[in-house]
């Protein structure tokens, strides 16, 4: 396979969804996954927003209830991250360089679960689900809840919607 191919391989995600509720106990359970890593901004909730979906906290202790553990896993500051880490009560990890592998590692670790049993949900090709792919979770592409991003994200985006076609067309301004 081509060098070009394998990275095709590495930015395909396992599962595509409109948003991470999505995510429910009967299919995670399904998937064999005891553990889902979370991306913070534009999975759970709108880049830099403190406002939620009033069903989020419930979806998360749906899934720690039904044994289905959660990490938080973020570029975001330590801030931000604590604030939802204390909201959906679990753990997470703040500035996790993703895609790189060492806080997805890191957070496997603390999960004490081997990544085949994990999953990650997170709306970007080049972070969430080029790491998660890398080291072997399965990995769940959610719809970005905003267009609302740093400039970054905006270019990785335009490069995105090229990889991913016509799957998601952009949302009207």
């Amino acid at each position: 396979m081509s060098i070009g191919g394998r990275l095709r391989g590495l930015l395909r995600p396992d599962t595509v969804v409109e948003q991470v509720t999505d995510l429910t106990p009967p299919l995670l359970l399904r998937l064999g996954l005891r553990g889902l890593l979370l991306d913070l901004d534009n999975t759970l909730v709108a880049h830099g927003s403190l406002e939620h979906d009033p069903k989020l906290p419930l979806w998360g202790a749906d899934l720690q209830r039904a044994g289905v553990a959660l990490f938080l896993l973020s570029n975001a500051k330590p801030l931000r991250v604590r604030i939802w880490s204390e909201r959906l009560q679990c753990e997470g990890v703040a500035l996790a360089g993703k895609p790189l592998p060492f806080a997805f590692l890191l957070s496997l670790k603390r999960l004490r679960l081997p990544a085949r049993q994990c999953g990650i949900a997170g709306d970007q090709l080049f972070t969430d689900i080029l790491g998660g792919n890398m080291i072997g979770c399965h990995t769940f592409l959610v719809k970005a809840i905003s267009e609302r991003a740093p400039a970054h994200t905006r270019l990785a985006r335009s490069l995105e919607r090229r990889i991913l076609g016509d799957l998601w067309p952009r949302r009207p301004s």
